[in-house]
Protein backbone atom coordinates (compact mmCIF):
# COMPACT_ATOMS: atom_id res chain seq x y z
CA UNK A 1 0.00 0.00 0.00
CA UNK A 2 2.71 2.92 -0.43
CA UNK A 3 4.21 4.53 -3.55
CA UNK A 4 3.93 4.89 -6.85
CA UNK A 5 5.78 2.11 -8.95
CA UNK A 6 5.64 1.07 -12.24
CA UNK A 7 6.87 -2.75 -12.27
CA UNK A 8 7.47 -3.96 -15.45
CA UNK A 9 8.08 -8.13 -15.88
CA UNK A 10 9.09 -9.67 -18.59
CA UNK A 11 10.90 -12.69 -18.34
CA UNK A 12 13.25 -14.31 -20.61
CA UNK A 13 10.55 -15.30 -23.83
CA UNK A 14 11.60 -18.07 -25.95
CA UNK A 15 9.25 -19.08 -28.72
CA UNK A 16 8.16 -22.90 -29.33
CA UNK A 17 8.54 -24.09 -32.31
CA UNK A 18 6.23 -27.23 -34.16
CA UNK A 19 5.77 -28.98 -37.19
CA UNK A 20 3.38 -31.11 -38.61
CA UNK A 21 3.75 -34.33 -40.76
CA UNK A 22 5.73 -37.31 -40.71
CA UNK A 23 9.53 -38.04 -39.10
CA UNK A 24 10.84 -38.13 -42.01
CA UNK A 25 9.36 -35.85 -44.95
CA UNK A 26 11.19 -34.47 -48.11
CA UNK A 27 12.02 -30.86 -48.10
CA UNK A 28 9.17 -30.38 -50.92
CA UNK A 29 6.40 -31.75 -48.39
CA UNK A 30 7.90 -30.22 -45.39
CA UNK A 31 5.30 -27.49 -43.66
CA UNK A 32 6.78 -24.41 -42.49
CA UNK A 33 7.72 -23.72 -38.71
CA UNK A 34 4.78 -21.65 -37.41
CA UNK A 35 6.06 -19.37 -33.81
CA UNK A 36 3.77 -19.86 -30.77
CA UNK A 37 1.78 -16.47 -30.46
CA UNK A 38 2.97 -14.54 -27.38
CA UNK A 39 0.32 -14.15 -25.43
CA UNK A 40 0.61 -10.75 -23.07
CA UNK A 41 -1.10 -10.06 -19.70
CA UNK A 42 -1.22 -7.26 -17.67
CA UNK A 43 -1.94 -7.20 -14.42
CA UNK A 44 -2.47 -4.13 -11.80
CA UNK A 45 -1.05 -4.96 -8.83
CA UNK A 46 -2.53 -3.41 -5.67
CA UNK A 47 0.42 -4.46 -3.28
CA UNK A 48 3.56 -2.66 -3.66
CA UNK A 49 4.78 -4.49 -0.22
CA UNK A 50 5.10 -7.60 -2.19
CA UNK A 51 6.19 -6.01 -6.04
CA UNK A 52 9.90 -7.30 -5.96
CA UNK A 53 8.47 -11.03 -4.79
CA UNK A 54 5.44 -10.78 -7.27
CA UNK A 55 7.97 -10.07 -10.18
CA UNK A 56 10.24 -13.10 -9.67
CA UNK A 57 6.54 -15.32 -9.64
CA UNK A 58 6.02 -14.18 -12.87
CA UNK A 59 8.98 -14.58 -14.35
CA UNK A 60 9.28 -18.23 -12.89
CA UNK A 61 5.51 -18.60 -14.97
CA UNK A 62 7.43 -17.13 -17.81
CA UNK A 63 9.60 -19.69 -17.62
CA UNK A 64 6.85 -22.39 -17.55
CA UNK A 65 4.70 -20.94 -20.38
CA UNK A 66 7.45 -19.46 -22.71
CA UNK A 67 4.60 -17.92 -24.97
CA UNK A 68 3.54 -15.89 -21.94
CA UNK A 69 4.43 -12.50 -21.34
CA UNK A 70 3.66 -10.78 -18.02
CA UNK A 71 3.56 -6.59 -17.67
CA UNK A 72 2.80 -5.63 -14.19
CA UNK A 73 1.71 -2.10 -12.44
CA UNK A 74 2.03 -1.63 -9.04
CA UNK A 75 -0.24 0.74 -7.70
CA UNK A 76 -0.58 0.93 -3.78
CA UNK A 77 -0.03 3.37 -0.85
CA UNK A 78 -0.78 6.95 -1.61
CA UNK A 79 -1.29 6.04 -5.26
CA UNK A 80 -5.04 5.09 -5.73
CA UNK A 81 -5.48 1.66 -7.74
CA UNK A 82 -9.12 2.99 -8.21
CA UNK A 83 -8.63 6.38 -9.89
CA UNK A 84 -5.74 4.40 -12.31
CA UNK A 85 -8.23 1.87 -13.51
CA UNK A 86 -10.59 4.34 -13.98
CA UNK A 87 -8.53 6.29 -16.09
CA UNK A 88 -7.23 2.78 -17.87
CA UNK A 89 -11.11 1.19 -18.25
CA UNK A 90 -12.45 4.83 -19.70
CA UNK A 91 -9.78 4.70 -22.31
CA UNK A 92 -10.81 0.65 -23.34
CA UNK A 93 -7.36 -0.03 -21.92
CA UNK A 94 -8.11 -2.13 -19.03
CA UNK A 95 -5.44 -4.74 -17.48
CA UNK A 96 -6.51 -8.49 -18.22
CA UNK A 97 -6.47 -9.40 -14.50
CA UNK A 98 -6.93 -6.21 -11.84
CA UNK A 99 -7.91 -5.81 -8.22
CA UNK A 100 -11.19 -5.09 -7.06
CA UNK A 101 -12.30 -5.13 -3.48
CA UNK A 102 -16.01 -6.53 -3.67
CA UNK A 103 -19.61 -5.66 -2.10
CA UNK A 104 -20.24 -2.41 -3.62
CA UNK A 105 -17.01 -2.19 -5.64
CA UNK A 106 -17.89 -4.96 -7.59
CA UNK A 107 -21.70 -4.09 -8.15
CA UNK A 108 -19.90 -0.58 -9.69
CA UNK A 109 -17.32 -2.74 -12.10
CA UNK A 110 -19.55 -5.75 -12.41
CA UNK A 111 -19.49 -5.07 -16.13
CA UNK A 112 -16.13 -5.31 -16.40
CA UNK A 113 -16.05 -8.43 -14.05
CA UNK A 114 -15.75 -12.48 -15.98
CA UNK A 115 -17.66 -14.94 -14.00
CA UNK A 116 -15.23 -17.63 -12.25
CA UNK A 117 -17.26 -19.77 -10.78
CA UNK A 118 -15.96 -23.09 -12.43
CA UNK A 119 -12.54 -22.16 -11.57
CA UNK A 120 -10.71 -24.87 -9.34
CA UNK A 121 -9.60 -22.70 -7.02
CA UNK A 122 -13.15 -22.04 -5.61
CA UNK A 123 -13.17 -24.95 -4.18
CA UNK A 124 -9.99 -24.37 -2.05
CA UNK A 125 -11.31 -21.06 -0.59
CA UNK A 126 -12.42 -20.40 2.66
CA UNK A 127 -15.87 -19.66 2.65
CA UNK A 128 -15.71 -16.76 4.08
CA UNK A 129 -13.17 -15.58 1.79
CA UNK A 130 -15.39 -15.89 -1.58
CA UNK A 131 -18.19 -13.50 0.05
CA UNK A 132 -17.31 -10.06 -1.41
CA UNK A 133 -16.81 -11.19 -4.92
CA UNK A 134 -19.95 -13.37 -4.87
CA UNK A 135 -23.17 -12.05 -6.55
CA UNK A 136 -26.26 -13.82 -7.44
CA UNK A 137 -24.49 -16.73 -6.54
CA UNK A 138 -21.55 -16.34 -8.56
CA UNK A 139 -18.28 -15.91 -8.00
CA UNK A 140 -16.27 -12.73 -9.85
CA UNK A 141 -12.90 -12.25 -7.94
CA UNK A 142 -9.79 -14.94 -6.54
CA UNK A 143 -9.25 -13.04 -2.83
CA UNK A 144 -5.61 -12.32 -2.54
CA UNK A 145 -5.64 -12.73 1.16
CA UNK A 146 -6.47 -12.03 4.70
CA UNK A 147 -5.19 -8.98 6.74
CA UNK A 148 -4.90 -7.35 9.66
CA UNK A 149 -4.20 -4.01 11.28
CA UNK A 150 -3.92 -2.05 14.67
CA UNK A 151 -1.24 -0.17 16.24
CA UNK A 152 2.26 -2.37 15.71
CA UNK A 153 4.43 -1.40 18.70
CA UNK A 154 7.97 -1.71 19.78
CA UNK A 155 7.92 -4.18 22.43
CA UNK A 156 11.34 -3.18 24.00
CA UNK A 157 10.57 0.62 23.93
CA UNK A 158 7.17 -0.33 25.71
CA UNK A 159 9.37 -1.88 28.45
CA UNK A 160 11.83 0.70 28.84
CA UNK A 161 8.58 2.94 29.69
CA UNK A 162 7.62 0.17 32.11
CA UNK A 163 4.51 -0.48 30.36
CA UNK A 164 3.09 -3.88 31.43
CA UNK A 165 -0.17 -4.78 30.71
CA UNK A 166 -0.95 -3.94 27.10
CA UNK A 167 -3.47 -0.95 26.96
CA UNK A 168 -6.86 -2.41 25.27
CA UNK A 169 -9.39 0.59 25.76
CA UNK A 170 -8.48 4.12 24.80
CA UNK A 171 -8.25 5.14 28.27
CA UNK A 172 -5.59 2.74 29.33
CA UNK A 173 -3.84 3.88 25.49
CA UNK A 174 -4.00 7.29 26.84
CA UNK A 175 -1.95 6.36 29.91
CA UNK A 176 0.36 4.01 27.96
CA UNK A 177 0.99 7.83 25.45
CA UNK A 178 1.99 9.82 28.68
CA UNK A 179 4.36 6.87 29.87
CA UNK A 180 6.38 6.84 26.93
CA UNK A 181 6.53 10.57 26.21
CA UNK A 182 7.68 10.33 29.94
CA UNK A 183 10.24 8.92 28.78
CA UNK A 184 11.40 10.98 25.95
CA UNK A 185 10.09 8.22 23.83
CA UNK A 186 7.67 9.47 20.78
CA UNK A 187 4.41 7.54 21.07
CA UNK A 188 3.44 7.23 17.42
CA UNK A 189 4.91 7.98 14.14
CA UNK A 190 2.08 8.94 12.02
CA UNK A 191 2.17 9.86 8.79
CA UNK A 192 -0.95 11.52 7.07
CA UNK A 193 0.75 12.58 3.80
CA UNK A 194 -1.51 9.98 2.35
CA UNK A 195 -5.08 9.57 3.16
CA UNK A 196 -5.54 5.95 2.48
CA UNK A 197 -5.35 4.67 5.84
CA UNK A 198 -7.98 7.01 6.84
CA UNK A 199 -10.77 4.78 6.07
CA UNK A 200 -9.51 1.79 8.36
CA UNK A 201 -9.37 4.22 10.61
CA UNK A 202 -13.68 5.05 10.38
CA UNK A 203 -13.81 1.24 9.69
CA UNK A 204 -13.37 0.72 13.20
CA UNK A 205 -16.37 2.91 14.34
CA UNK A 206 -18.48 0.68 11.69
CA UNK A 207 -17.22 -2.55 13.24
CA UNK A 208 -17.87 -1.98 16.33
CA UNK A 209 -21.91 -1.46 15.68
CA UNK A 210 -24.25 -4.07 17.06
CA UNK A 211 -24.54 -4.87 13.47
CA UNK A 212 -22.63 -3.03 10.62
CA UNK A 213 -24.68 -4.01 7.75
CA UNK A 214 -27.55 -2.87 9.31
CA UNK A 215 -26.19 0.34 10.51
CA UNK A 216 -24.78 0.74 6.64
CA UNK A 217 -28.19 0.16 5.52
CA UNK A 218 -29.95 2.41 7.97
CA UNK A 219 -27.31 5.50 6.82
CA UNK A 220 -28.48 4.45 3.27
CA UNK A 221 -32.17 4.71 4.30
CA UNK A 222 -31.77 8.32 6.64
CA UNK A 223 -32.28 6.37 9.72
CA UNK A 224 -28.96 7.17 11.23
CA UNK A 225 -26.25 9.42 10.27
CA UNK A 226 -22.33 9.78 10.47
CA UNK A 227 -23.06 13.19 12.29
CA UNK A 228 -24.73 11.92 15.23
CA UNK A 229 -23.10 8.14 15.99
CA UNK A 230 -20.30 8.34 18.61
CA UNK A 231 -18.45 5.85 17.33
CA UNK A 232 -17.31 8.14 14.56
CA UNK A 233 -16.33 10.70 17.05
CA UNK A 234 -14.75 8.30 18.89
CA UNK A 235 -12.40 7.57 15.49
CA UNK A 236 -12.01 11.30 15.61
CA UNK A 237 -10.67 11.47 18.89
CA UNK A 238 -8.15 8.65 18.94
CA UNK A 239 -7.33 10.62 15.44
CA UNK A 240 -6.24 13.18 17.36
CA UNK A 241 -4.48 11.45 20.18
CA UNK A 242 -1.93 10.55 17.31
CA UNK A 243 -1.40 13.65 16.21
CA UNK A 244 -0.85 15.17 19.64
CA UNK A 245 1.54 12.89 20.80
CA UNK A 246 2.96 11.66 17.53
CA UNK A 247 5.57 13.53 15.40
CA UNK A 248 5.56 17.25 14.41
CA UNK A 249 5.14 16.93 10.84
CA UNK A 250 2.36 14.13 10.61
CA UNK A 251 0.98 16.27 8.02
CA UNK A 252 3.48 15.55 5.59
CA UNK A 253 5.28 12.67 5.91
CA UNK A 254 4.12 9.72 3.59
CA UNK A 255 3.87 5.84 4.18
CA UNK A 256 7.29 4.96 3.23
CA UNK A 257 8.82 7.35 5.38
CA UNK A 258 6.58 6.65 8.91
CA UNK A 259 7.20 2.89 8.64
CA UNK A 260 10.88 3.90 8.09
CA UNK A 261 10.94 5.97 11.43
CA UNK A 262 9.19 3.51 12.75
CA UNK A 263 11.83 0.49 11.84
CA UNK A 264 14.89 2.50 12.99
CA UNK A 265 13.39 2.89 16.61
CA UNK A 266 12.40 6.27 16.45
CA UNK A 267 9.00 5.99 18.22
CA UNK A 268 6.66 3.02 20.03
CA UNK A 269 3.64 2.85 17.65
CA UNK A 270 3.20 2.88 13.83
CA UNK A 271 -0.69 2.71 12.34
CA UNK A 272 -0.47 0.09 9.97
CA UNK A 273 -0.56 -3.78 8.86
CA UNK A 274 0.65 -7.06 8.71
CA UNK A 275 1.24 -6.13 5.16
CA UNK A 276 4.57 -3.57 6.03
CA UNK A 277 6.28 -6.50 8.09
CA UNK A 278 8.51 -7.72 5.77
CA UNK A 279 9.71 -3.89 4.93
CA UNK A 280 9.98 -2.88 9.11
CA UNK A 281 12.18 -6.36 8.92
CA UNK A 282 14.48 -5.44 6.04
CA UNK A 283 15.09 -1.95 7.87
CA UNK A 284 15.97 -3.88 10.80
CA UNK A 285 15.37 -7.69 11.39
CA UNK A 286 16.01 -8.11 15.32
CA UNK A 287 13.26 -5.25 16.00
CA UNK A 288 10.70 -7.25 18.90
CA UNK A 289 7.06 -6.25 17.69
CA UNK A 290 3.57 -6.87 17.90
CA UNK A 291 -0.13 -5.97 17.76
CA UNK A 292 -1.99 -4.42 20.07
CA UNK A 293 -5.40 -2.52 19.58
CA UNK A 294 -6.22 0.98 17.73
CA UNK A 295 -8.86 1.51 20.99
CA UNK A 296 -11.39 4.15 20.06
CA UNK A 297 -12.83 4.56 23.26
CA UNK A 298 -13.38 1.75 26.57
CA UNK A 299 -15.84 -0.73 25.22
CA UNK A 300 -14.92 -4.72 25.35
CA UNK A 301 -15.08 -4.65 21.92
CA UNK A 302 -12.05 -2.80 21.49
CA UNK A 303 -9.65 -5.82 22.18
CA UNK A 304 -9.68 -7.41 18.82
CA UNK A 305 -8.02 -6.44 15.66
CA UNK A 306 -10.27 -5.93 12.29
CA UNK A 307 -9.17 -8.86 9.81
CA UNK A 308 -10.52 -9.16 6.47
CA UNK A 309 -9.53 -10.52 2.83
CA UNK A 310 -7.30 -7.65 1.84
CA UNK A 311 -8.15 -7.58 -1.98
CA UNK A 312 -9.22 -10.05 -5.22
CA UNK A 313 -7.95 -10.69 -8.20
CA UNK A 314 -10.26 -10.10 -10.85
CA UNK A 315 -10.11 -11.14 -14.71
CA UNK A 316 -11.41 -7.94 -17.03
CA UNK A 317 -14.85 -9.77 -19.13
CA UNK A 318 -13.42 -7.42 -22.62
CA UNK A 319 -9.94 -8.80 -23.03
CA UNK A 320 -9.71 -11.48 -25.80
CA UNK A 321 -10.71 -14.89 -25.34
CA UNK A 322 -7.04 -15.55 -25.53
CA UNK A 323 -6.30 -13.30 -22.95
CA UNK A 324 -8.92 -14.05 -20.66
CA UNK A 325 -8.24 -18.10 -20.78
CA UNK A 326 -4.57 -17.18 -19.76
CA UNK A 327 -5.16 -15.21 -17.02
CA UNK A 328 -7.66 -17.57 -15.51
CA UNK A 329 -4.22 -20.55 -15.76
CA UNK A 330 -2.29 -18.06 -14.02
CA UNK A 331 -4.24 -17.30 -11.41
CA UNK A 332 -5.14 -20.86 -10.48
CA UNK A 333 -1.10 -21.82 -10.94
CA UNK A 334 -0.54 -19.03 -8.82
CA UNK A 335 -2.37 -21.06 -5.74
CA UNK A 336 -1.92 -24.56 -7.19
CA UNK A 337 1.51 -25.51 -8.17
CA UNK A 338 4.35 -25.85 -5.99
CA UNK A 339 6.33 -22.84 -7.13
CA UNK A 340 3.05 -20.76 -6.82
CA UNK A 341 2.19 -21.97 -3.46
CA UNK A 342 5.71 -21.62 -2.21
CA UNK A 343 5.35 -17.86 -3.26
CA UNK A 344 2.35 -17.27 -1.20
CA UNK A 345 3.74 -18.83 1.83
CA UNK A 346 7.13 -17.94 2.08
CA UNK A 347 8.29 -14.63 -0.12
CA UNK A 348 4.49 -13.36 0.33
CA UNK A 349 4.36 -14.46 3.80
CA UNK A 350 0.17 -14.03 3.06
CA UNK A 351 -2.32 -15.16 5.54
CA UNK A 352 -3.72 -17.95 2.92
CA UNK A 353 -7.27 -17.46 1.76
CA UNK A 354 -7.44 -21.04 0.58
CA UNK A 355 -7.25 -24.18 2.43
CA UNK A 356 -4.36 -26.02 0.29
CA UNK A 357 -1.67 -23.39 1.28
CA UNK A 358 -0.61 -23.12 4.95
CA UNK A 359 0.05 -19.97 6.73
CA UNK A 360 3.52 -19.02 7.92
CA UNK A 361 3.10 -18.23 11.44
CA UNK A 362 6.67 -17.64 12.29
CA UNK A 363 6.64 -13.89 12.14
CA UNK A 364 5.61 -11.65 14.90
CA UNK A 365 2.59 -9.42 13.56
CA UNK A 366 1.08 -12.83 11.20
CA UNK A 367 1.88 -14.70 14.74
CA UNK A 368 -0.15 -12.60 16.86
CA UNK A 369 -3.36 -11.82 14.15
CA UNK A 370 -3.91 -15.69 14.07
CA UNK A 371 -3.38 -15.64 17.94
CA UNK A 372 -6.78 -12.73 17.64
CA UNK A 373 -8.07 -14.92 15.29
CA UNK A 374 -8.12 -18.08 17.45
CA UNK A 375 -9.53 -16.44 20.32
CA UNK A 376 -12.52 -15.06 17.98
CA UNK A 377 -11.22 -11.37 18.97
CA UNK A 378 -11.99 -9.74 15.57
CA UNK A 379 -13.67 -7.04 13.94
CA UNK A 380 -14.97 -6.72 10.45
CA UNK A 381 -13.68 -4.80 7.17
CA UNK A 382 -16.35 -2.40 6.31
CA UNK A 383 -14.97 -0.33 3.65
CA UNK A 384 -15.54 -1.60 0.28
CA UNK A 385 -19.59 -1.70 1.76
CA UNK A 386 -19.70 2.05 1.20
CA UNK A 387 -20.85 3.96 -1.47
CA UNK A 388 -18.08 3.69 -3.81
CA UNK A 389 -16.97 6.99 -4.19
CA UNK A 390 -17.14 8.01 -0.73
CA UNK A 391 -13.85 6.27 0.50
CA UNK A 392 -11.75 8.85 -1.83
CA UNK A 393 -13.96 11.85 -0.46
CA UNK A 394 -13.70 10.53 3.41
CA UNK A 395 -9.89 10.50 2.82
CA UNK A 396 -9.75 13.70 1.38
CA UNK A 397 -11.96 15.04 4.24
CA UNK A 398 -9.95 13.59 7.50
CA UNK A 399 -6.53 14.85 5.39
CA UNK A 400 -8.23 18.63 5.65
CA UNK A 401 -9.17 17.93 9.21
CA UNK A 402 -5.28 16.81 10.33
CA UNK A 403 -4.19 19.78 8.26
CA UNK A 404 -6.47 21.87 10.47
CA UNK A 405 -8.32 23.69 7.47
CA UNK A 406 -11.47 22.34 8.43
CA UNK A 407 -12.99 21.69 12.36
CA UNK A 408 -14.18 18.47 13.97
CA UNK A 409 -18.12 19.23 12.98
CA UNK A 410 -16.91 20.41 9.39
CA UNK A 411 -15.47 17.48 9.29
CA UNK A 412 -18.30 15.53 10.61
CA UNK A 413 -20.43 17.75 8.24
CA UNK A 414 -18.38 16.20 5.31
CA UNK A 415 -18.54 12.61 5.92
CA UNK A 416 -22.08 13.08 6.26
CA UNK A 417 -22.81 14.76 3.20
CA UNK A 418 -20.81 12.73 0.88
CA UNK A 419 -22.52 9.60 2.02
CA UNK A 420 -25.94 10.75 1.37
CA UNK A 421 -25.08 12.32 -2.19
CA UNK A 422 -23.50 8.60 -3.40
CA UNK A 423 -26.26 6.25 -1.71
CA UNK A 424 -28.96 8.11 -3.58
CA UNK A 425 -26.98 6.96 -6.65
Amino acid sequence: MKRIGILIMAGFITLSLSSCGRDIVSQKEAKPLVAEKTITLEILNPKVEIATEFEKMAEVYEKENPNVKIEVLTYGGGASYLSEMRARFSADAGPDIFPNGGYEEAKAWKRYLEDLSDQPWVDQAYDQALEPMTMDGKVYGMPINFEGYGFIYNKDLFAKAKIDTLPTTFTELKKATEKLQAEGITPFTVGYGDNWFFILMLNLAFAQQDNPDAFIQALNEGKQTIRGNKEIKDVIRMLDLTMEYGNPDYETIDYNTEVERFATGKSAMLKQGNWVESKIKEISPNINIGFIPMSINDHAKNDALPIGVSNNWAVNKLSPPEEKKEAKKFLNWMVSSEQGKKFMKEQFHFISAFKNIETDRSEPLVKDLMRYVEDKKTLSWNWFKFPEPTRDEFGYAMQAYVRKQISREQLLDELQSSWEKYAKK
